[in-house]
């Protein structure tokens, strides 16, 4: 009786990790290169940020980070940037300053937060202003 063809055939070892390699490599490649290009984080935002997540401060701090280093408001990286919520506002009527930390492999002089903009944020509508490069003028975000 000769060696089975056909897909119940006996397959070397060899065989095995080289079919494995052949999937593992090309989606390790992929979700690489999702994560850098930034692609992974706002399909993440994009299913995760819901329309409870505008009176939780914790998933719109998130969400807000995602939307200013992504429509380059700021060249910061995300860990670089500091959100200060200012608790005196109303529940549904936020203002967040945005501001550049200066620890660790940020860019701004050591023991200085720099205050970048502002954002206001009406969690009723839904809708983001900030007043980056006109101080105290607000227009909605890119």
């Amino acid at each position: 009786m000769g060696a089975k063809r056909g897909p119940f055939a006996k397959r070397t070892l060899r065989q095995h990790i080289l079919r494995r390699l052949a999937m593992v490599l090309p989606l390790t490649l992929l979700m690489l290169v999702l994560a850098k290009s930034g692609i992974l984080e706002r399909m993440v935002d994009r299913y995760t940020f819901s329309a409870q997540s505008w009176y939780n401060d914790t998933a719109l701090v998130q969400h807000l980070r995602l939307k200013v280093t992504q429509n380059g408001m700021t060249h910061d990286k995300p860990e670089c940037l500091l959100f200060v919520v200012n608790g005196n506002d109303q529940p549904t009527a936020s203002r967040i300053d945005v501001m550049e930390k200066s620890t660790g492999t940020c860019p701004a002089p050591k023991g200085e937060l720099n205050k970048l903009f502002t954002l206001k944020v009406d969690r009723m509508n839904r809708v983001i202003l900030s007043d980056q490069g006109s101080p105290g003028f607000f227009h909605p975000i890119p």
